[in-house]
């Protein structure tokens, strides 16, 4: 039962880790939301989200691809990883992955009622059950143990990755190697948004005190890396934030506000 246990945690990492799609800023809350609900599932349920997703056929095109190449909003990110297989012997992994699901059940749930431990003998051909169903497990085990140190290797790369500056410019500021900013995406919106919850007043917030705001803690986000050359060309370029000037005792102040979400891409 301790192996089982050992294959079951195990599994739960793979499903919960190996894919990962949804706006650049709230992909924290995804993943923990994704190791939630694995934390919750049968062993049945993660080998059949297993199959088909982690471990996959040569033939079959893993259908976050298709997430991947049109996400659902301007800034969403994907990543998907996988264990690509001849289709033989996805077959066969997918047949022997069912059969552990069974043993499993049949360990949890029969074992006492299909050996007589009341006797020699029946002690004797339960125990050659143990050892025998122990075999398959700890066999099923190394192979998850392979395919989750894969996966690690994956992960290491693609972290290593995100911490080039270019990876930092195109996914945290929404600058493409080409200059061109997906202000959707952009750090100093994401910026703009958190500074308005803290300043907003009456609806609006003003602009040159989330300038100071967002100095103070974004020291990196400056108009002039998204080559603008003020904080209102910012928001006036920006389609999700709306810029409108109010008299404030006797002087006209620039205030912005939050527009409603970006739309879908269809």
């Amino acid at each position: 039962m301790l192996r089982l246990q050992q294959y079951e945690r195990l599994i739960k990492v793979l499903v919960a880790h190996h894919s990962l799609s949804g706006p650049i800023h709230d992909l924290e809350q995804i993943r923990t939301a994704r190791i939630d609900g694995a934390a919750r599932k049968t062993l049945g349920s993660l080998v059949g989200e297993l199959i088909g997703s982690y471990v996959v056929a040569d033939e079959i095109r893993p259908p976050e691809d298709a997430m991947i190449e049109s996400p659902e909003t301007p800034d969403g990110f994907a990543i998907h990883m996988a264990v690509h297989l001849p289709v033989a012997d996805f077959a066969r992994v997918e047949c022997e992955l069912k059969e552990l699901v069974d043993l499993r059940n049949n360990l949890v749930h029969h074992f006492i009622d299909q050996h007589n431990i009341g006797s020699v003998d029946g002690c004797r051909g339960a125990q050659d059950a143990l050892v025998t169903a122990y075999s398959r497990i700890d066999q099923h085990l190394a192979q998850l143990q392979d395919w989750a140190e894969d996966m690690q290797k994956v992960r290491q790369a693609v972290a290593e990755a995100m911490q080039s500056q270019a990876v930092i410019d195109c996914f945290i500021n929404g600058i493409s190697s080409d200059g061109t900013v997906n202000w959707f995406a952009a750090g100093i919106v994401s910026a703009l948004r958190e500074a308005f919850e803290a300043l907003v007043r009456d609806g609006w917030a003003p602009l040159a005190e989330a300038e100071k705001w967002i100095t103070e803690r974004h020291p990196e986000q400056l108009p002039t890396k998204y080559g603008c050359q003020s904080w209102r060309q910012v928001v006036h370029k920006a389609p999700d934030l709306e810029l409108r000037y109010f008299v404030i005792d006797g002087e006209r102040s620039a205030f912005y506000r939050p527009q409603t979400p970006p739309p879908k891409l269809r």
